[in-house]
């Protein structure tokens, strides 16, 4: 068991998305047993109840949850700020390649520590994680997170057609190592699985077919996937795929629609794809950062919140070129103001914890610092950046502060995280 350990200092936090609610303590006392939250509240307060606070660690900078990724590739760390392309010529050029050394299960156990070193570094306690379609490499990837109590939903890529000899599974193998590494992993310590078609046009019927069997083997995992992302990219699955209305269809006909299913990037959707999603409950992984550097386009986020889509942030490394879900935030801010949307800096921080602990339907156990809530948190503060350490302390308030970390801030301002109440 876990030592009993309390911790002194500012916090914030998101205690609500509808209405949009937080809440800011000056002075907090957080008390943590066994990585769970015991008592959170106002310092003076909880003296007063008799808490004995005499041995807080005192924390210097601003407490805010583990910030949650719901959409990224951990081999892609080493294709992360590759030059001069769009979508598929990205993957062919970059990606394929790339994810093709992770047949080496020594480098794949390699590149998986230096991976889950990046997103604690950036703050990030949970994330949904496309690994590669190497068995072995999944299963490392597991293995490193397991041993560090992370929280990780992850999948074994399914890519049966269209992609390099090195990357190439079959539609039956697929399935196979996916429930081998289900049976495996999914349920232990704070582990999920996700079954990960790479995207429709990587995968054929019969595997997309087997892949959506397989959800209803195990309803409680969850599905990973690529949706809409880039405008050629929707004419080539029109052509991989002849005989379905759209896109979205081909996941829907294959039983892979659902409210445990993420869809990354929904960019470029139809009304009637639109109105399909929301009744399905399907969610949509915003990837601003992403969308950006490979020239897909700009998500229209107050469209989606409007049709009743669940839309989460994420970063897609390594289109995206952060690990930092405080830069994806300044990035969602900029792409939101092309399209005459302002997004607030605790709208973005409840779309990174607490928002995106419900689309993953965790906020039971993740997204706040409320008792009962898992101890995973960051702590903010300017670091070594003099530019950021003189905006921070002219704040008028904790809402301009967080606006400042989301615009200025990256991986540099998180001067450290805890994982169930442990300091990494």
């Amino acid at each position: 068991m876990s030592p009993v350990r309390t911790y002194r200092g500012r916090l914030l936090h998101v205690t609500s998305t509808s209405p949009l609610a937080w809440d800011y303590l000056p002075d907090a006392v957080l008390r943590v047993t066994d990585g769970v939250v015991e008592a959170l509240g106002d310092a003076a307060s909880l003296a007063a109840e008799g808490l004995d606070i005499s041995s807080c660690e005192v924390i210097d900078g601003l407490m805010v949850p583990g910030f949650i990724d719901t959409h990224v590739h951990s081999p892609q760390i080493d294709v992360i700020g590759s030059y001069g392309e769009q979508l598929l010529d990205w993957l062919q050029k970059y990606t394929f390649p790339a994810e093709e050394r992770f047949a080496d299960e020594g480098y794949a156990a390699a590149a998986a520590e230096d991976f889950l070193d990046g997103l604690m570094a950036a703050g990030t306690t949970t994330a949904m994680v496309f690994a590669t379609s190497h068995l072995g490499a999944t299963d490392a990837l597991f293995e490193a997170a397991h041993r560090r109590n992370l929280r990780l939903v992850a999948g074994k890529v399914l890519m049966d057609q269209n992609a390099t000899p090195g990357l190439q599974d079959s539609a039956e193998g697929g399935i196979a190592d996916s429930e081998t590494l289900i049976r495996k992993w999914h349920g232990r310590g704070r582990l999920g699985y996700a079954i990960t078609p790479r995207f429709a046009g990587s995968s054929s019927d019969r595997q997309l077919k087997l892949a959506g069997e397989l959800h209803q083997r195990y309803p409680d995992t969850w599905i990973q996937t690529h949706l809409s992302e880039n405008r050629d990219e929707i004419s080539w699955i029109a052509q991989v795929h002849p005989g379905f209305r759209d896109y979205l269809d081909v996941y829907e006909q294959h039983g892979l629609l659902n409210d445990r299913t993420f869809f990354g990037h929904g960019i470029h959707l139809s009304a009637s794809e639109l109105a399909r999603l929301a009744a399905a409950g399907g969610r949509i992984a915003f990837c601003p950062t992403s969308n950006l550097f490979l020239g897909s386009g700009l998500l229209d986020l107050a469209e989606r919140k409007a049709a009743g889509v669940t839309v989460s942030l994420a970063t897609d490394v390594g289109a995206g070129t952060s690990l930092s879900m405080l830069r994806t935030m300044g990035d969602a801010y900029k792409v939101c103001q092309l399209q005459q949307y302002s997004l607030g800096a605790m709208e973005a921080l409840a779309m990174s914890t607490l928002g995106n602990a419900q689309a993953m339907q965790l906020e039971h156990c993740i997204g706040n610092l409320l008792p009962g809530r898992d101890a995973d948190f960051a702590v903010l503060s300017p670091g070594d950046n003099p530019i950021t350490r003189r905006r921070v302390e002219q704040a008028r308030n904790i809402e301009e502060e967080m606006f400042i970390y989301m615009t200025l801030g990256d991986e540099q301002c998180v001067s450290s995280t805890y994982v169930a109440g442990e300091k990494f």
